[in-house]
Order: structure tokens, then C-alpha cells, then sequence
């Protein structure tokens, strides 16, 4: 991997896992400093972190980790779930055996997470999953454009998975999207699919104190 690209690959981590606040500013000597490269890795990363949506960059005012609005949070949401109902029918449609038995295996684990009471262990179960649904499913376009997604709003899944409740509620979801493609009914992890991040789109509009108008 040349330096640049791994620069980048560490800045996006950091930015995912919150090591970087939304809004917090993005200094390039800095940031050399952190990764240890010189100033053309940093603004290729930038630039780079820009077109995936995870950083803003205004002339003259340089880069800062971007703030997405619930609104927008709200609408990547939903974009997600009309590519990801169509994964997890083609999911269905696809999975041999062995990988059955794999998303069996997330399932049990997500569930001692939750029974735990581990989220920090649960969020990574959950985004373990829906990343091997995206392989099985064999839909690389989609895949790619759920993944992009899925990156955009990850500042609000990490606050989705603290709120009380919603990991159970979460698991019992996660279970059904499981049976459906077990079963190899395409519709029912479609409908699935569907559900399940229509209950997260709720818990999002219900978020209080926020302000919507964020970018």
C-alpha cells in the first residue's frame, strides 16, 4: 500500500472510531506529525476523506471532521435500506452452506453480547454481519455504495447502539435478517432487511435536543 493510501486508510479509522469529534478541526502539521508523513499525504488523504463525506474542507479555512445533521443521518438511513433489502434477497439467494452456518455463529454471538450487556462488543458483531451479508449477497455495486453509507453516518450508529433498549430490540432484528437468508427466502430478508433499518430511522427522529439543521 503506498504511503498516501495508508495514510489516508489510519485518518478514515481514527474519524470512524471517534478519535476525531464531529467539527473538530483538521490541522495538516498536525496531522504529520500524528502519522508521521509528510504534507501531500495529509491533503491527499483529506481530500480523498472529503469525497467519502467524513471531512469538510472550506478555502481558507482548512479541513474539519464533518458534523451530519439528523436529517441527513435520517436520509442516509434510508438510502441504506433500499440497497440493503435488495443484499440480503440476494443474500439469500446466494448463501452455500458454510456461510449459513457462519451468520448463525454472528447470531449467537450478538446475542452473549447483549446478554452481557457488552455494546461495544455488539456494535462490532453488528457491523460484522452486515459487512458479510454484503459478501454473500455477490453485489459488489451495492456493496460499495452501502459501505460508503454506512461510513457517512457513523457518528450517529455509535450513539444509536448506547440508546437503553435498542440492543435487544436491535438483536431481535439482526435474527430475523439471519433466519430469512438461512432459509434461503429472498423476500422475507428483503422485508427483513427493510424493517430493520426502518426502526432505526425512528430511533433517530426521536433523538431529543438535536439540531436538525447540522451539516
Amino acid at each position: 500500500m503506498a504511503r498516501s493510501e495508508s495514510i489516508t486508510n489510519d485518518l478514515r479509522i481514527d474519524i470512524l472510531e471517534g478519535r476525531f469529534e464531529p467539527g473538530e478541526r483538521l490541522v495538516e502539521l498536525k496531522l504529520t506529525e500524528q502519522y508521521d508523513c509528510g504534507r501531500l499525504a495529509v491533503r491527499t488523504a483529506l481530500v480523498e476523506l472529503a469525497a467519502e463525506g467524513l471531512v469538510n474542507r472550506e478555502q481558507n479555512r482548512g479541513a474539519t471532521v464533518r458534523d451530519v445533521s439528523i436529517d441527513e443521518a435520517i436520509q442516509i438511513t434510508q438510502a441504506r435500506s433500499a440497497l440493503e433489502s435488495l443484499i440480503a434477497g440476494e443474500a439469500a439467494r446466494n448463501a452455500d452452506q458454510v456461510q449459513r452456518d457462519a451468520l448463525v455463529g454472528i447470531g449467537v454471538d450478538m446475542a452473549a453480547a447483549v446478554e452481557a450487556g457488552d455494546l461495544g462488543a455488539y456494535s462490532v458483531l453488528n457491523g460484522a454481519l452486515h459487512r458479510f451479508v454484503r459478501e454473500i449477497s455477490g453485489h459488489t455495486v451495492a456493496a460499495h455504495l452501502v459501505a460508503h453509507l454506512r461510513n457517512r453516518g457513523a457518528q450517529h450508529r455509535y450513539r444509536l447502539a448506547n440508546v437503553p433498549g435498542r440492543a435487544e430490540e436491535s438483536l431481535q432484528q439482526h435474527h430475523a435478517i439471519i433466519d430469512a437468508i438461512v432459509a434461503g427466502n429472498a423476500e422475507a430478508a428483503s422485508d427483513a432487511m427493510e424493517r430493520h433499518l426502518e426502526s432505526v430511522v425512528e430511533v433517530i427522529q426521536n433523538w431529543p435536543g438535536e439540531d436538525s439543521e447540522k451539516i
